[in-house]
């Protein structure tokens, strides 16, 4: 055996074991409809034979409707068993798959940044979506499906054998003729169908990236330039679904040949043998009806293999998916600081790209429950900072410490529970405040959540709303980018973390809106270690110490009272200038 198909066989066992496994019962109550299904099928010809060769030596009335009455019952009741082996089947592919979508998310939501800023986000969803939708028969009813059909296709050339040993012979190699040619023609389709699937995925993600930029593109005039590229996304996708229609269409005609060869087989052959009166009418119609039963086997068996080979495709990619590993690795220390939490940034260095740092030496400590102010021109390294201080990066050189153990010793979870972070895109759900306050925690009364808002200053803008905690944001729509911000620092106060990261707080404020945030930044940073980045000069008034940064680089560092007294630093011309920007230019 190959080692691919070794790797094949080892995706299989890994995947039935986790996620077919658990439903065992449903699986074995499955395969036991299916093989009712199989025995009422097999039987419904022999009624249906005895029912002809009765009307053709016209038995008794009374036996005929009885012959009736028995093939209306089973006919009706293998078709109330499909409904019901339908629905299992269903149910049991719609658990695991769902729990397959659960596994894969919650492994991507662990990866770190780099993965992300490589992979567009309509890229995973097809990824995760889309494969395990792909899986959704091999983890449901591949293995009870293929059997029952290979049980029927052996039970009716059993039966055509037990009939006459050439017409069983005869269908024996039409059953072998056709699975052969059907999947050779399959075999020249399938490779046409994963290149539609891989340009279906890029053209999502080219969706994705311009959706998500909509207000760029529109204000910078760029929607021609975001069509042109729809265009050649479409033109390119466009002969690649042709040629795999054309291999679908061809795999179509080719099984209505084939079938029509095998009717034209059972129909000759039992021609002969009936004019030879070797066989009745009967069962003349008896092998025609089981070699049109032939089909479903045939063709279900083929499309299982077919799904097979799509899912050794998805499996493969799930696989390589979740044996991606985050760059970053878990610590295994408890990261909880009782709210005295003094940092040390000593040495840091980072770039996102080898060669190309944007944070350089950068050394500075914050003691506990002390507040620092980061001031810098874009691009000047303030935020990357701010996610270096949440491990979404690590440093490239140095080291980052709390209370001076380095952060990389500490658990993720618990040490990005113990920062809480605003940033000028807050991120809000279509749901109610009270849901986008809590982050769906219903553990959180009204009376704690009204009781933030006022300690927090904000009773006045909450009062707007008339439906109250029960107001429905729409993704965001109908607030503000301040209002979203106020929201975002009333969340952070329900996490009562130990250090508050404020990544410009205030950029995007109005005036009676900023009034607000920094009343409510007081309320919140008092008694915390906090790191402010600030846009506006009167977010960092109450700050303790003042860092400048300016290409990657401290610029400036020190206690805030001591910059502003002297005329000579950065900090006292920037106060008398007002602007960063100006300052650092």
């Amino acid at each position: 055996m190959s080692k691919q198909s070794e790797s094949s066989f080892r995706l299989y066992g890994y995947f039935l074991k986790k996620y077919y496994l658990p439903q065992l019962k449903s699986a074995v109550l499955l395969l036991a409809l299916l093989l009712s299904v199989v025995a009422l099928q097999l039987a419904a010809p022999q009624v249906l034979r005895a029912y002809i060769d009765g009307a053709e030596q016209q038995s008794a009335l009374r036996w005929m409707y009885q012959v009736a009455l028995l093939y209306t019952s089973v006919v009706i009741l293998n078709q109330l068993i499909l409904v019901v082996t339908t629905y299992i089947g269903e149910k049991v592919a719609w658990k695991a798959t769902n729990e397959l979508r659960t596994d894969l998310l919650e492994h991507c939501l662990k990866l770190d940044s780099t993965f992300h800023s490589r992979h567009q986000p309509a890229e995973l969803i097809e990824r995760i979506d889309g494969d395990a939708e792909k899986l959704s028969n091999l983890l449901s009813q591949f293995l009870v499906v293929l059997f029952s059909n290979l049980l029927l296709l052996v039970g009716v050339l059993v039966l055509l054998f037990r009939e006459n040993w050439i017409v069983g012979l005869l269908l024996t190699v039409f059953v072998i003729v056709a699975l052969f040619s059907l999947q050779k023609v399959r075999s020249l389709a399938v490779p046409h169908w994963v290149k539609v699937r891989q340009q279906k995925s890029s053209f999502f993600g080219l969706l994705g990236e311009q959706l998500a930029g909509l207000e760029n593109i529109r204000s910078n005039g760029a929607p021609s330039f975001v069509m042109r590229s729809f265009l050649e996304q479409m033109k390119a996708w466009l002969p690649v679904r042709m040629r795999a229609q054309m291999a679908s269409i061809t795999l179509y005609m080719t099984v209505i040949g084939v079938f029509a060869l095998g009717h034209a087989l059972a129909f000759s052959s039992g021609m002969i043998l009936w004019s030879k009166g070797l066989i009745t009418v009967g069962t003349v119609y008896m092998i025609f009806n089981y070699t049109e039963l032939l089909r479903r086997p045939i063709e279900q068996i083929r499309t299982q293999l077919n799904d097979l080979q799509i899912a050794d495709a998805c499996m493969k990619r799930i696989d390589e998916l979740m044996r991606t590993t985050s760059k970053l690795r878990d610590g295994t220390q408890s990261a909880t600081f009782d709210g005295e939490l003094g940092i040390r940034i000593e040495n840091v260095s980072f770039a996102y790209q080898e060669g190309e740092p944007v944070i350089k030496n950068v050394h500075v400590a914050v003691g506990p429950k002390r507040v620092l102010g980061v001031l810098g021109r874009s691009g000047s390294g303030k935020s990357t900072l701010a996610r270096l201080l949440m491990r979404f990066y690590d440093p490239t050189e140095g080291c980052i410490l709390f209370n001076g153990e380095d952060i990389r010793q500490f658990r993720m979870t618990e040490l990005r529970q113990s920062i809480g972070m605003v940033t000028q895109d807050v991120q809000l759900f279509h749901a109610t405040i009270r849901d986008n306050l809590t982050f769906f925690d219903d553990s959180i009364s009204d009376e704690q959540i009204l009781s933030v808002i006022s300690e927090l200053g904000l009773t006045e803008w909450f009062d707007r709303f008339p439906a109250g905690l029960d107001t429905v944001l729409e993704g965001g729509n109908n607030l503000s980018a301040g209002e979203g911000q106020l929201l975002a620092l009333c969340r952070v106060f329900f996490a009562n973390p130990s250090l508050i990261v404020l990544d410009e707080p205030s950029s995007r404020l109005d005036a009676a809106t900023g009034d607000m945030m920094e009343r409510a930044l007081q309320r919140l940073i008092r008694g915390r270690t906090a790191i402010i980045i600030a846009h506006r000069l009167t977010t960092i008034e109450h700050v303790d110490e003042i860092l400048i940064m300016n290409q990657g680089a401290v610029l400036e560092y020190g206690l805030r009272e001591e910059l502003s007294a002297d005329p000579n630093t950065h900090f006292s011309h920037l106060l008398k200038s007002g602007e960063v920007e100006e300052l650092l230019a």
